[in-house]
C-alpha cells in the first residue's frame, strides 16, 4: 500500500522537530526536509491546530508539542523497565555520581529511554528518546551481545561503519569480536568510540527467560571515567546494579 504523502511528510515534521528541544525556524526547518516553505508552513498549521507543534511568537522557531506528550504516555507506562529500574538506577548514580543511561533497541538502534543526571559541573549532552548507533556505544553493544549469529549479521549488514573518533570499530569483523570479547565479560565500553572526551561502561538487563532485553551505562568525561577507575570500581558496580534489575524482572543465574 502507497503511503499517504501528506501523513508521510507530517511526520517527518515532527521527527526533525524532534532533535531541536529549543525550536527551529521554518527557512531551516524546509532545508532539513526537502519542501518548499508554503508545504511546510501548511503542514505546520494542521500540527499546530492540534497541539502536536507549538510556536514561539518571540523568536518564529517551531518546537513540539504537548500532545505528543500525551500520547506517549501509555507507551512509557506500559514498559515496566523504566520504574522498576529507576530506584537501582538512582542508587548507581548517587554512588559514582555520574550520568546513568537507560536504553532498548528499536530497529537496530539504541533508544534512550530513561537518565538520571549527576551532579557534576560537566554534563552529558542527551535526552530521552534520542537515538544512537548500536556499533560504537556500549549500550549498544551490550544489546547486540544478546543475539544470535542471524541476529548479529542482520544489524551489521546494515549499519554503516562511520568513523567518528580515532577509537570507533570500522567494520563488522572488528565488531563481531568486541560482542565476543562483551560476552565472556559481561560488560562493554564506549571507549571515547561514539564522541570525542566521552567514556561509558554499560552492562546489560535480562527478563526471566535470559534474554537481554535492554541495557544501561555510566558515562562521562574520560577524564572522570578512566580505565583505572573501570577496572577498580565501576565494573564491579555496574555487574551489581545489572544483576539487582535483572533479578526483579524474574531472571536467575
Amino acid at each position: 500500500m502507497a503511503n499517504v504523502q501528506s501523513l508521510e511528510r507530517a511526520l517527518t515534521l515532527l521527527n526533525v522537530l524532534s532533535e531541536y528541544p529549543n525550536g527551529i525556524q521554518i527557512t531551516r526547518l524546509s532545508e532539513q526536509v526537502g519542501l518548499s516553505k508554503s508545504t511546510v508552513h501548511r503542514l505546520l498549521s494542521t500540527l499546530i491546530d492540534m497541539n502536536y507543534v507549538i510556536k514561539d511568537v518571540e523568536t518564529d522557531k517551531y518546537k513540539i508539542g504537548y500532545q505528543v506528550i500525551y500520547i506517549s504516555r501509555n507507551v512509557l507506562n506500559n514498559i515496566d523497565l523504566i520504574p522498576i529500574s529507576k530506584p537501582f538506577l538512582k542508587k548507581l548514580s548517587s554512588d559514582v555520581n555520574e550520568t546513568i543511561h537507560l536504553c532498548m533497541e528499536d530497529k537496530g538502534e539504541v533508544v534512550y529511554i530513561d537518565k538520571i543526571e549527576s551532579n557534576q559541573t560537566i554534563r552529558m549532552y542527551s535526552r530521552i528518546g534520542s537515538r544512537a548507533p548500536m556499533y560504537c556505544t556500549g549500550v549498544g553493544k551490550v544489546l547486540l551481545s544478546g543475539k544470535n549469529e542471524l541476529q548479529f549479521e542482520e544489524v551489521a549488514a546494515k549499519t554503516d561503519f562511520i568513523t567518528r573518533t580515532e577509537n570507533t570499530i570500522r567494520s563488522r569483523e572488528e565488531l563481531k569480536r568486541e560482542v565476543e570479547t562483551i560476552r565472556g565479560q559481561g560488560y562493554a565500553l564506549d571507549n571515547i568510540e561514539n564522541e570525542e572526551g566521552i567514556r561509558c561502561i554499560a552492562a546489560p538487563i535480562y527478563d526471566y527467560t535470559g534474554k537481554i532485553i535492554a541495557s544501561f551505562s555510566i558515562s562521562g568525561p574520560s577524564s572522570r571515567i578512566t580505565m583505572e577507575r573501570i577496572n577498580e570500581e565501576l565494573k564491579h558496580k555496574i555487574q551489581e546494579t545489572s544483576m539487582n534489575i535483572s533479578k526483579q524482572l524474574g531472571y536467575r543465574i
